[in-house]
């Protein structure tokens, strides 16, 4: 249950005062539903209001708090001219005008004879000193609430700033100190204050400088949800790992038989992740690791020797596939080494239709087939196994956790192996895979040279397609990328179609075109073509990213390169220098390159490390954006910025390990503590994960 102390702060935002039916939509767009969401819309900047000065000395477009005496209230012929009130003090006089004003309003606010104090920016116009629309009429003995630094906010459509400050101080007013989650220790040492003075000073600022990420206050509003975060992924993880494995270890008799057919040694890192892998299969617990590494380093074969452990021990073992193009190519690398090792196999994927569909499930229920490999049919009602016990995922970020947690439940605690191709950055590793081990393969295999990329303004294609027909003739095969239109397909077919067609009138019936469109099949045909040399250049929009291996392609020209993130062109690339020919990326851009584009094609001249490119994109285009960050399952951190605060999401998941270590059942004070921070970050659903509920 949530603590009653947060009661208030999950009222919904139209239970504070001034919010009304018109207003509560566009707060809830803005920040959310909830009182609390409004506490973690911080300030972007401030207004200094603590600069008093008399009329006659207030320059030109200086922001100004003044007190004067309020003169003649001078109302408008008609409604087009403003409204003028004439002010002075003891050296001049000052005019305060109103567009579209509300006679009764100013003449209750701005009384004839009173002192009120005024603050907003001052204009010198006809020989007047003016002052259009003041922020703020306040009488005398409330000048204090004028004369200080105040926040000004990031607004949306309907909320102006006087409004939403008005409602933001309403949700403060509904917080009150809390037992401290923090460690003593760790707060001494950053000079942190407790979370209600440091909430208090974020949104009150007293210097300008509170605004920095990295002031103790914003500090440690950032530590606060990365360590919610961070406990809730342990808890979450530990829940999963309680579910006892069968230990998978094997006697090694099938593995050997794959090494000893490999047409390669294993590389450094494919031989450090295997092991890691194999520890874990052969523990007490159900195995969650992730296995990172670049297009071409070997993944498949580690999930291959992965899956013959489990084989070894009497299970089945599956792998899962985002697309049925990636889930073939699986089993054509796949298929002649599990021969060699005398393993039974199979493909089930929506293709497999009547009597041959049968026919494999039935395998696979009796366990005669010891490796499926598929796509999402895999995990359908009807598909049973005998002993599934291994499942390997590949491109972890297009199925949902739920998935991975539906295919697991077609056996007893099967271990889980997730592949991804996508290099993530530390950081994002840390917020999203926490729950998960991490291997990573940092080598290429032996004999692939690096790729050489240049990058060309587009008015030099004419002399690219020209090289590309000299490279044709030396036996050469290319994939010609077609530029990304952002919404819509229409456009990206239209520009694929139109290179096509220029293209087969200068290399003729070589050039092949595939792109989203395109049936499975009709799209399977033409990709086999360009693998078997019947044609030579493959257009294509993005379609070929993921899985397609033709290590005879040794070059691709990118269209349009400026338009693809970091992470896309990395993948895009990772295509060619699959052999052992030297291999040519050629980027396209059309100018004028914007900082960002010319950022990214930069890093590309410079460096094919996914890991270097990830961390790059990460610096460049924020989290969210990363891995889109709602289909990636990746936190969204309203105060945390994962730039500016990498070094205290480390300290955060020390401390996670930490707390879980000495106190599991958060049931000390500071865990009961801790219990108010994940229910505060609604990190709730990590909560049912301690044993006592």
């Amino acid at each position: 249950m949530r603590p009653e102390v947060l009661y208030p702060l999950f009222k919904p935002v139209d239970t504070l005062k001034g919010v009304g039916p018109r207003l509560k939509p566009a707060l809830e767009r803005l920040a959310g539903e909830h009182v609390v969401d409004l506490l973690w819309h911080l300030p972007a900047s401030v207004v200094d209001r603590r600069h008093q000065c008399h009329v006659a000395d207030a320059g030109h477009g200086e922001l100004c708090t003044m007190t004067v005496r309020v003169g003649e209230h001078i109302k408008p012929p008609n409604k087009r001219r403003p409204y003028r009130i004439v002010c002075h003090d003891d050296t001049g006089t000052l005019v305060l005008t109103f567009f579209h004003a509300h006679s009764d309003y100013l003449t209750k606010t701005l009384p004839e004879g009173e002192l009120r104090v005024v603050s907003g920016t001052v204009e010198h116009y006809n020989n007047e000193i003016q002052m259009t629309h003041p922020d703020h009429v306040v009488k005398v003995d409330e000048i204090d609430t004028v004369l200080r630094l105040e926040p000004v906010y990031p607004l949306t459509h309907g909320v102006t700033q006087k409004v939403l400050a008005k409602a933001i101080n309403g949700a403060l007013a509904e917080t009150k100190p809390m037992s401290e989650w923090h460690d003593q220790a760790l707060m001494d040492s950053r000079k942190w204050l407790g979370w209600h003075e440091s909430l208090m000073a974020a949104h009150e600022p007293e210097e300008a400088s509170v605004l920095d990420p990295n002031s103790v206050q914003r500090q440690r509003l950032a530590y606060d949800e990365l360590l919610a975060n961070q406990l809730a992924l342990g808890l979450v993880r530990r829940g999963m790992r309680k579910a006892k494995g069968a230990p998978n270890t094997g006697d090694g008799h099938l593995r050997q038989k794959v090494i000893d057919a490999l047409p390669f040694a294993l590389t450094g890192s494919q031989d450090t992740a295997l092991s890691e892998i194999i520890a874990d299969m052969g523990s007490d617990y159900r195995m969650l690791r992730l296995l990172q590494g670049d297009v071409g380093s070997g993944k498949t074969v580690v999930a291959l020797l992965t899956m013959l452990a489990a084989i070894e021990d009497g299970g089945q073992a599956v792998l899962m596939a985002p697309t049925e193009i990636l889930a073939r190519q699986h089993l054509k690398t796949i298929e002649p080494l599990a021969e060699a090792a005398g393993v039974t196999m199979t493909i089930l994927t929506g293709r497999e239709k009547g009597k041959n569909r049968k026919g494999i499930l039935e395998g696979l229920a009796n366990g005669e087939t010891q490796i499926a490999v598929g796509t999402h049919a895999l995990f359908q009602d009807d598909v049973d196994f005998a002993n599934l016990r291994m499942a390997v995922i590949d491109e972890q970020h297009r199925f949902g956790v739920h998935q991975r947690l539906e295919l697991a439940a077609k056996g007893q605690a099967v271990d889980v192996l997730v592949m991804t191709a996508t290099p993530i950055p530390r950081t994002l590793m840390l917020t999203a895979y926490g729950d998960m081990d991490v291997s990573r393969l940092l080598e290429k295999p032996a004999g692939r040279q690096p790729v050489d990329t240049r990058v060309f303004p587009s008015n030099k294609l004419g002399s690219i397609a020209e090289g590309v027909a000299r490279k044709l003739d030396s036996g050469t095969r290319v994939y010609w990328v077609c530029p990304l239109v952002e919404e819509s397909e229409k456009l990206d077919l239209a520009a694929a179609e139109d290179r096509f067609e220029d293209l087969k009138k200068m290399y003729g019936n070589r050039v092949g075109l595939v792109h989203g469109r395109m049936k499975g099949k009709e799209k399977d045909a033409v990709m086999a073509d360009f693998k078997d040399g019947k044609i030579d250049v493959l257009v294509a929009t993005t379609v070929i990213e993921v899985g397609v291996d033709v290590p005879e392609a040794t070059v691709m020209v990118i269209e349009h390169a400026e338009r693809f993130g970091l992470a896309q062109l990395h993948q895009l690339r990772g295509r060619i220098g699959r052999g052992t020919e030297a291999s040519q990326c050629l980027l396209v851009y059309q100018g004028p390159l914007g900082e960002v584009a010319e950022k990214r094609l930069k890093i590309m001249r410079e460096t094919e490390d996914g890991f270097v490119i990830a961390e790059e994109d990460l610096k460049l285009r924020g989290a969210g954006e990363l891995l889109g960050t709602r289909q990636s399952g990746l936190p969204e951190f309203r105060m945390a910025d994962l730039n500016d605060h990498a070094d205290l999401l480390s300290v955060a998941t020390d401390d996670a390990k930490v707390i879980l270590e000495s106190d599991p059942d958060l049931k000390t004070d500071r865990g009961n503590a801790l219990r108010t921070l994940l229910y505060l970050f609604e990190r709730d659903a990590a909560i049912k994960y301690l044993r006592s509920g």
